[in-house]
């Protein structure tokens, strides 16, 4: 079975599964909809608790096993958690977990938890997660999306009954505070507490906003990416300024603008060769958001400015490996916010007509 996180409350108040499944890499909602399982166990009557946490080759499988029939004198219920920080269980694992998994259906008196990182494709389809899905809840957890941060934002300031005003100046303090905690869940919710402690329920205005919220996002290239496909410049300079601060590599980020500027050659090469864009697109292995922001640009790449952007690339090449080239800055990280806004220059054109 699987459950979107949220319906997580409305489920757990109708009635308890033996078996829950996490996956993800988002910690704060990972944390949280595990405390939500744990404290509706607790009220149901599991105050025992044990929790194994797999790692190395050699773990002992037969302890988690053995663990849902070895209740205390003391204890009604237990709780069993199970963590896999790898998301590989490993031969003997699989076995196990799809042992684990069938005896959860004959054990009243044991509620069990597995919490996982992200998952891709292939072992999601694996036997042993396919066990998990059968006899419990799965919940695969995905970070916020930047587009979804601001809301989520509100509603969390909604809980501890403070607001931002409404209307557009509302909108401007929600912006400013998802640009300041983009990309680190965690201290979004740490500021969000912060300002429940700091300031009295109601209306908090944009300056206070402003002078308690801390800069504290995260970016990684993955997202810059994303910003540049999507012709937000100015949050792509902003993200460019925030991974030169956090000392990623300029490499990196050089390899991640080049693999998109390759694959939009590689594209419009396909589609002048007659292949459709949806079977290029999943021959290349792009799906998800990135399918989408491509399907958008592609269209409006000429075929000249996909060239001179290959060219380009190869260019901040050189000088991120320490090779000077006329017309660009020597400087890595100039030159690689140049390659930034001439992506986003020419993925904006006007799309051709057909």
């Amino acid at each position: 079975m699987q459950l979107a996180l949220n319906q997580l409350a409305a489920h757990l108040h109708k009635g308890l599964r033996p078996l829950y499944t996490l996956h993800g890499d988002e910690p704060l909602q990972l944390q949280e909809a595990a405390d939500a399982i744990r404290a509706a166990a607790r009220a149901a009557g599991h105050t025992e608790r044990s929790v194994h946490t797999v790692q190395g080759a050699h773990f002992d499988w037969s302890t988690v096993l053995a663990a849902g029939g070895s209740l205390s004198l003391f204890a009604d219920k237990q709780l069993v958690e199970l963590r896999i920080p790898s998301g590989k269980p490993g031969k003997d694992g699989s076995v196990a977990i799809q042992q684990l998994a069938a005896n959860t259906a004959h054990d009243e008196n044991t509620l069990t938890i597995v919490t996982l990182p992200r998952l891709d494709a292939a072992t999601k389809k694996g036997a042993w997660f396919a066990a998990l899905e059968a006899h419990g809840a799965t919940i695969q957890i995905d970070p916020i999306e930047r587009a979804a941060l601001p809301q989520w934002i509100a509603q969390r300031l909604a809980r501890q009954n403070q607001r931002v005003a409404s209307g557009e100046e509302g909108q401007r303090t929600l912006q400013f505070f998802a640009d300041r905690v983009e990309g680190n869940l965690l201290a979004a919710h740490q500021e969000i507490q912060k300002l429940g402690l700091l300031q009295p329920e109601g209306e908090l205005s944009f300056e206070v906003v402003e002078q308690a919220v801390l800069n504290v996002a995260r970016y990684d290239v993955f997202k810059l990416s994303e910003a540049i496909l999507s012709g937000n410049l100015t949050r792509a300079m902003r993200m460019l300024d925030g991974l030169q601060a956090e000392g990623t590599a300029e490499v990196l980020v050089h390899w991640t603008l080049a693999e998109d500027i390759r694959n939009l050659q590689r594209v419009k090469n396909a589609q002048a060769s007659g292949q459709p864009l949806p079977m290029v697109l999943r021959s290349l292995r792009i799906w998800g958001t990135k399918e989408k922001l491509f399907e958008r640009v592609v269209p409006r790449l000429t075929p000249n400015a996909a060239v001179r952007l290959l060219h380009s690339a190869h260019v901040v090449d050189g000088i991120v490996k320490g090779l000077p080239a006329d017309g660009w800055p020597r400087d890595s990280w100039q030159a690689l916010r140049k390659l930034a806004m001439d992506m986003v220059t020419a993925l904006q054109g006007t799309p051709a007509r057909r």
